[in-house]
């Protein structure tokens, strides 16, 4: 498992549920610099909040990691986030499961999307407390 560093602090990183690296990157060493990283794939858990999707889109701008993918399985939906710029990215992509991912160059391929899981809906965390019913 890789993570990625932030650049001017190597003990502030972050682990991508998926990251493309270069072929000859060392296996050995788990902490790549961002630029090493082609791709970041990032997939939302059932229990994640909006603004703690937020923060990690914008950790990974800052970073300038040029290309990150978020894949949200609540809802079935995509975004992909391109030009890092000034801590947040400049192009954000929106999309649902059943339409393709177009990644950029280097890459340049497109990501089917129509195989994705979705969370079962009756496996979603509840509300923090529940009322009692006689």
């Amino acid at each position: 498992m890789s993570s990625i560093a932030l650049p001017d602090d190597r003990d502030d990183y972050v682990t991508p549920d998926l990251i493309v690296l270069p072929t000859d990157w060392e296996d050995d060493d788990w902490l790549a610099a961002p630029e090493d990283a082609a791709l970041a794939v990032e997939v939302i858990s059932q229990s994640e909040k909006s603004r703690e999707i937020r923060d990690k889109a914008d950790w990974y701008a800052v970073a300038r990691v040029p290309v990150l993918l978020v894949v949200d399985p609540r809802n079935g939906t995509w975004a992909l986030h391109t030009r890092p710029d000034n801590g947040s990215y400049r192009d954000v992509l929106p999309g649902k499961y059943g339409e393709t991912v177009p990644l950029p160059e280097p890459l340049g391929i497109d990501v089917a999307t129509d195989r994705l899981p979705v969370y079962d809906e009756s496996r979603r965390p509840q509300g923090r407390f529940t009322e009692k019913t006689q």
